[in-house]
């Protein structure tokens, strides 16, 4: 009995090391960025970006386009993605449906881009 009580138990220890998304602050983020490899993805719109910046060699996948589930469907699913949004909407629902589809290991900015340059961190303008 205490052998089934004991494997239930690292079962239950162990589920936790496979979470597939991690929602991070913007320390975190940024130390993970620097830290992991992968590939950071911009969930905002052209004009969000146009306008306001991005994260430092992020590339983009406009969610609210009419091909995002198409384009995020075309990426590696074992591949690691630290994904942002404006302020965290549209990025819970991006890690959610990346979740569903597969996705390994997906790091999502909790409040966004816009804590990202309210803290001061890199960004890049586009034009």
């Amino acid at each position: 009995m205490k052998k089934i009580i004991f494997l239930l138990l690292c079962i239950v220890s162990f589920s936790g090391f496979t979470q597939t998304v991690m929602n991070v602050n913007v320390k975190q983020f940024k130390n993970m960025i620097d830290s992991i490899k992968g590939t950071i993805i911009d969930l905002r719109t052209n004009e969000e970006i146009r306008t306001k910046g991005k994260i430092v060699g992020a590339q983009q996948i406009d969610f609210l386009g009419k091909d995002a589930e198409k384009l995020i469907a075309k990426l590696d699913k074992a591949k690691t993605y630290f994904i942002y949004c404006a302020g965290g909407g549209r990025s819970g629902e991006c890690a959610e449906l990346m979740q569903k589809s597969g996705f390994k290991k997906i790091i999502n900015l909790e409040l966004g881009y816009g804590e990202w340059k309210t803290k001061g961190y890199p960004i890049e303008q586009v034009k």
